[in-house]
């Protein structure tokens, strides 16, 4: 398989970053503060797999560790074993399942198996590393841009690709078709070549986020909830008296505090399938620009807060401007789970709850209860 050059893209400073840092975001900023850093990956599982295969965890020199490749079963093993690899030990993958000895000793016990890689980022500090620093550089900068890539890697750590779609192969073997399913449905895959090479190929998603538009009450809400559900958020509203970093502490004026007009805003964000929108102004001026934007885009998820009410005369608006009635069932109004929410706590809670179902295709998607 033949693969052209890539250019060198930028590191991004941690401002232009994800608000939601990612285990390779962390990796990059402990290999730049000079520490030796390991990377573990599933890179394949059976049966009732507690993590699904791409998981990353990465662990610094230090004993940070972010991310999780089983969900605590044997992250203890998994570390001790990054520990040595980062003081010189060749890269190794860790096989774990129920009739294992080492799957006993650390407590895999759900009933699946996992293979685990790890291996330490080269780096000045790590110059026995096999994972190349360029290629954790254009990772984090493909993330933070928002465009989906393909990280290669054969599975005994010793060659190491990253292809996005203006530079994957075309040509028609077995592994270039693999990439192109990778980039199509968003799975890992394992390929095997001709010459006996095994290639691990992991699709590096945009990280989901979540537009709020509207920086009222339940916003504020919103916005740090999201946080903790991985969401990254970004708060967009022209009402600069709402949109304010006393009011969303941590968020940042002309990045995640956005003071443009939403429909204008979502154009300079660029709307993709990792994207959730959801309208909380009660205005039309505002609403109504927004949700056509939304409309235009492959947003996964799309809300209005309103009453049915409100919704119908949305909806009567919107299908005036020229929607049809299959683009407004895009629109999930009045937004959130019908949990019986009383107070932008709850109203907050409803909404994100109902992103999540979405997001996972979950029985609540279709039957939000209103």
């Amino acid at each position: 398989m033949t693969v052209q050059p890539q250019p060198h893209l930028p590191v991004l400073p941690l401002t232009s970053r994800p608000q939601v840092m990612t285990p390779l975001d962390h990796a990059l900023t402990w290999v730049l503060a000079g520490q030796k850093v390991a990377l573990a990956t599933v890179v394949g599982t059976w049966g009732s797999s507690p993590r699904p295969a791409g998981s990353f965890m990465a662990i610094s020199e230090t004993g940070r560790v972010e991310g999780s490749v089983s969900g605590g079963c044997v992250e203890t093993d998994v570390i001790t074993t990054a520990q040595a690899i980062m003081d010189g030990a060749p890269a190794e993958i860790l096989s774990y399942g129920v009739s294992s000895e080492r799957a006993w000793d650390v407590g895999l016990a759900c009933g699946g198996k996992l293979d685990v890689l790890v291996e330490a980022v080269s780096s000045p500090s790590c110059p026995t590393g096999t994972f190349p620093l360029h290629l954790l550089e254009q990772a984090c900068a493909f993330l933070a841009t928002r465009k989906p890539a393909v990280m290669m890697r054969s599975l005994d750590a010793q060659h190491h690709r990253l292809l996005d779609t203006h530079h994957r192969s075309l040509h028609p073997d077995a592994l270039a078709y693999a990439v192109e399913e990778c980039l199509r449905h968003g799975t890992c895959q394992t390929v095997s070549e001709e010459n006996g090479a095994d290639w691990f190929l992991q699709p590096l998603t945009p990280p989901p986020r979540l537009l709020i538009v509207g920086a009222v009450h339940i916003a504020q809400h919103l916005a740090q909830m999201a946080l903790m559900t991985g969401l990254s958020p970004l708060v967009i509203d022209p009402r600069t008296a709402l949109a304010t970093p006393e009011r969303f502490p941590g968020f940042v004026p002309g990045e995640t505090l956005i003071t443009e007009w939403p429909d204008d805003a979502l154009d300079a964000l660029g709307v993709d399938g990792m994207t959730a929108i959801v309208t909380l102004t009660h205005d039309a001026k505002l609403d109504d620009p927004t949700l056509e934007a939304a409309l235009r885009g492959p947003a996964f998820y799309i809300g209005a807060l309103g009453s049915r009410k409100t919704q119908a005369s949305r909806m009567k608006r919107l299908k005036e401007a020229g929607f049809s009635e299959q683009d407004l069932k895009r629109i999930h109004g009045p937004v959130g789970l019908a949990i019986g929410a009383i107070g932008a706590e709850e109203i907050a809670l409803s909404i994100l709850a109902e992103i999540v179902a979405i997001r996972r295709g979950a029985a609540l998607a279709e039957r939000p209860g209103w």
